[in-house]
């Protein structure tokens, strides 16, 4: 950045008052050019002729000349106003420096962060909750119940996604939802979900330019108990209790830090697993009444796309909450 300076003001700096030339020595005094005036008297002309001055009988008192200005004074006032200069050009340089600290590192030209993998999500915000009703862990909520519409709480595809057919944002079967679990586990489910007085089941789905499929199911019930019996059910120790329709089972996420979990809610992560399929993510979040299923699966990936996946789970967290 090139360095500011600022000029003293002209109109402010005093004229310098040239030295008086004394006339040679022995020299006869010159004529005054202008009238010369006293303190309190008219103007008087200048004589005629140069000669020598005559002291009257009484000498009239003469105008003192006007000092120069002192070097030390004028040094003071040229301090003052670079002081002063200083001073705001100081108070812009703060100015900048706390705008720069309070904005997004991607804000600042030529400091922008790397593409990380993330996700361009759209804007979220909490749907509108009929009148009178509280959020799920408001204080009067002792049920923790979502009064919201459980489509609106789904977290909405990502730009560049194509959207799958079969999961819009609506309401699905159960048969959809069993469906992404092992064949041979699929009537147990379908057994444990009609003994869980579930009410509806919401779901979307999308994949993304690079492959990665990703499906997120909200499973709503009539209590909070329910739900996490079905949590119990599906989630246990360090593998899931009933395993995903993939080669493997999956393995507790030891990396996952809970970060940005909401209070009050639950969130179980599986590490991605290495087979000739691909690679898959599988977390489940329980927030009151409601039991979310979020999945990132890959077909031949060499490498797990962690990042888009625990930002999904995040956000998704944040809207139960």
């Amino acid at each position: 950045m090139t360095e500011q300076t600022v000029a003293p003001t002209a109109a402010t700096e005093e004229p310098a008052v040239p030295e008086q030339q004394l006339p040679p020595t022995g020299a006869e005094p010159v004529a005054a050019a202008e009238p010369i005036r006293a303190t309190d008297g008219p103007a008087t002309e200048p004589s005629a002729v140069a000669g020598p001055l005559t002291a009257p009988e009484q000498a009239l008192p003469v105008a003192e000349p006007v000092p120069a200005p002192k070097s030390s004074r004028r040094a003071l006032r040229a301090v003052a106003r670079w002081t002063a200069a200083v001073l705001v050009l100081g108070g812009l340089g703060t100015g900048t420096a706390l705008g720069i600290t309070s904005m997004e590192r991607t804000d600042v030209p030529g400091l922008a962060t790397e593409d990380d993998g993330r996700w361009d999500y759209p804007e979220l915000s909490l749907p509108a909750l009929p009148a009178g009703s509280p959020r799920p862990f408001n204080e009067s909520n002792v049920a923790e119940i979502h009064h919201a519409d459980l489509r609106k709480l789904l977290i909405p595809a990502p730009a560049g996604a194509t959207v799958d057919k079969k999961l819009t944002g609506g309401w699905v079967s159960t048969a959809q939802f069993v469906g992404e679990f092992r064949k041979d586990k699929r009537g147990e489910l379908t057994q444990l979900l009609d003994d869980s007085a579930l009410r509806h089941i919401a779901a979307r789905g999308w994949t993304m330019p690079d492959g990665t499929r990703s499906r997120v199911y909200l499973l709503q019930f009539n209590s909070t108990a329910f739900a996490q019996g079905l949590r119990d059910d599906t989630y246990v120790s360090s593998t899931a209790g009933i395993p995903l329709d993939w080669p493997t089972e999956l393995q507790m996420d030891e990396s996952w830090n809970a970060g940005g979990k909401v209070p009050e809610t639950a969130v179980y992560a599986f590490g991605e697993t290495k087979t000739g399929k691909g690679r898959i993510h599988e977390a489940y979040i329980q927030a009151g009444d409601t039991l979310a299923l979020v999945i990132h699966s890959q077909q031949g990936k060499k490498t797990a796309e962690q990042i888009p996946f625990r930002q999904t789970l995040i956000l998704q967290n944040q809207l139960l909450g």
